[in-house]
């Protein structure tokens, strides 16, 4: 496709996410709601739900808890 660029990713990390992606993390590492994101962010449920699970699985964690956790040593500078 022509004026597309790709950009390379990381397949983990936060690096691997996408800027959609690291936009519901935020959101959702401070403790918002799916449906609290998707109003904020003027999108669908469903499509937060889709960021959040491609976002735990690059960042290797299971649940919302685990995303804060790794949100707080980020903005730390913490691995």
């Amino acid at each position: 496709m022509r004026g597309r660029r790709t950009a390379v990713r990381d397949s983990a990390g936060w690096s691997a996410l996408t800027r959609a992606e690291r936009r519901v993390a935020d959101l959702a590492a401070q403790g918002m709601t799916n449906q609290a994101v998707a109003t904020a962010l003027s999108v669908s449920p469903h499509t937060v739900d889709s960021h959040l699970r491609k976002v735990l699985r690059k960042l290797g964690v299971a649940n919302r808890v685990a995303l804060a956790r790794r949100a707080l040593h980020r903005e730390h500078g913490q691995p």
